[in-house]
C-alpha cells in the first residue's frame, strides 16, 4: 500500500503540470488581459479605477499620449492607439509581460512549488492572504453542506431501501426529484423571498457569516450569530443536493438486499435489522462513504459559487469566478493549483477510504 500511495504522489507531479499549462496557454491566446483592462481604464471607461490599479500614471512612466502615434508595442493591445509605447512598456513591465511566456510560465511553477503565489495585480494584497481570508467560508459552507446532506440521505436512502415501493419510498421519491430538478441556487432566491425580507418575513440575514461585533460575543452568542447567518444558505445547497446521495445509498442497498450473503443470514434466523446493519450496511456503503472526500471537494470549490454571490458571501468561488472576469491571473492560476492539488489529494483519500471499508481492496496489487 505504501508503494501505491507513493505512485500515486509522484503522479501528482505530471497532473498539476499539465493542467497548469494546458490553463497558462489558454490564457495566452484569450482575448483581454491586464494590460488591456488598465488601457480600457485609461481610454476613460473607469478613470477613477485606473489611479487604484496602477497608483497613478506616475508609477508607470508618467503615461500621456504619443506624438508619433502607434508602435509595435501599442498594436498588441486594444485601446492603446496613441499612447506612449514607454508607458505600455511599463505596464507590461509591471503586469511580467515582459518576458517571454515560457519563461514566465518557469518561474510560476518555481514559486508555485513553495506556494508563493505573489501578489494580486489589482488589489495591494498577496494572494495567499486573499486566499485564506476566504477559506472560512468555502470550508464551513462545504463542511456543513457535505455533512448535512449525508446525515439525511444515508438514512432516507436506507428507508427507501427497505420500503421500496411502498407509499413511503413514493412520496419521498417526488421530494428527491424535486430536489435533484431544482438548482440551489433557486431555492436560496426562494428561501430569501420567504425568510430574509423579498416579500414575506424577515427572519434571516443575507449576508455575511457573522455580525458586527461577533468578537465581542460570549461563546454561545457565538455560536448562535453563526447558525443564524448559514441557515438560509445550507438549506439551499443541501436542498439541491441530498437528492443524488439519497438514490445512490437507496440503490446501493438494494443491490445488496437482493444478493444471496443476505438471504442465507435470513435463513439463519437473523433478525432483519441485525441483517440489514451487520451485514449489508458495510457493504452498501462502500461506494457512498468513499465518495464523501469528493462531495466535500465539489462543494467546497463549484457547488457554492451561487450561493455565495446570492448570499454575499465572500468565499474562494467567488474570489476565482471575480479574478477570472478581472483577468487578475495571479489569483487565477493559485486557486486553480490549490484546487487541483485539494482534487488529486481527495481522489487518493477516497481511495484509501475504499481499502479502510473493504480490506479486500487492494489497489497496491495493480500493475503498474
Amino acid at each position: 500500500m505504501l508503494a501505491y500511495i507513493l505512485r500515486r504522489i509522484a503522479l501528482m507531479v505530471p497532473t498539476i503540470f499539465g493542467i497548469m499549462l494546458i490553463t497558462f496557454v489558454i490564457v495566452q491566446f484569450a482575448p483581454g488581459g491586464p494590460v488591456e483592462r488598465v488601457l480600457a481604464q485609461l481610454q476613460g471607461q473607469n478613470e477613477g479605477s485606473l489611479s487604484r490599479v496602477t497608483g497613478g500614471a506616475g508609477d508607470l512612466g508618467g503615461g500621456g499620449r504619443s506624438a508619433g502615434g502607434g508602435s509595435e508595442a501599442s498594436s498588441r493591445y486594444r485601446g492603446a492607439q496613441g499612447l506612449d509605447p514607454a508607458f505600455i512598456k511599463k505596464l507590461e513591465q509591471q503586469f511580467g509581460f515582459d518576458k517571454p511566456a515560457p519563461e514566465r510560465f518557469a518561474k510560476m511553477l518555481w514559486d508555485y512549488a513553495t506556494f508563493d503565489f505573489g501578489k494580486s495585480y489589482f488589489r495591494d494584497v498577496s494572494v495567499l492572504q486573499l486566499i485564506r481570508e476566504r477559506l472560512p467560508v468555502s470550508i464551513s459552507l462545504g463542511l456543513w453542506m457535505t455533512l448535512l446532506s449525508y446525515a439525511i440521505s444515508i438514512p432516507l436512502g436506507i428507508r427507501k431501501a427497505v420500503k421500496d415501493g411502498s407509499r413511503f419510498d413514493l412520496w419521498t421519491s417526488s421530494i428527491v426529484i424535486v430536489g435533484y430538478a431544482i438548482p440551489s441556487f433557486l431555492f436560496g432566491i426562494a428561501l430569501i423571498i420567504l425568510f430574509a425580507g423579498g416579500s414575506f418575513l424577515q427572519v434571516f440575514p443575507i449576508r455575511g457569516l457573522t455580525s458586527e461585533g461577533w468578537e465581542s460575543f460570549t461563546l454561545w452568542g457565538k455560536i448562535v450569530d453563526y447558525a443564524w447567518h448559514m441557515t438560509l444558505p445550507l438549506t439551499a445547497l443541501v436542498l439541491g443536493a441530498f437528492a443524488t446521495s439519497t438514490l445512490l445509498t437507496k440503490n446501493s442497498f438494494l443491490d445488496e438486499i437482493r444478493k444471496q450473503y443476505v438471504m442465507t443470514a435470513r435463513m439463519k434466523g437473523l433478525t432483519e435489522r441485525r441483517v440489514l446493519y451487520g451485514h449489508v450496511f458495510r457493504n452498501a456503503m462502500l461506494i457512498v462513504v468513499a465518495g464523501f472526500p469528493g462531495a466535500f471537494i465539489s462543494a467546497f470549490f463549484a457547488g457554492s459559487l451561487l450561493i455565495e454571490t446570492i448570499f454575499s458571501l465572500d468565499g474562494l468561488g467567488l474570489l476565482s469566478f471575480t479574478s477570472i472576469v478581472g483577468r487578475d491571473y495571479p489569483i487565477v492560476f493559485a486557486t486553480l493549483y490549490i484546487f487541483s492539488l485539494m482534487g488529486l489529494a481527495v481522489n487518493l483519500l477516497s481511495d484509501l477510504i475504499y481499502t479502510w471499508i473493504d480490506p479486500r481492496i487492494d489497489f497496491s496489487a495493480r500493475a503498474t
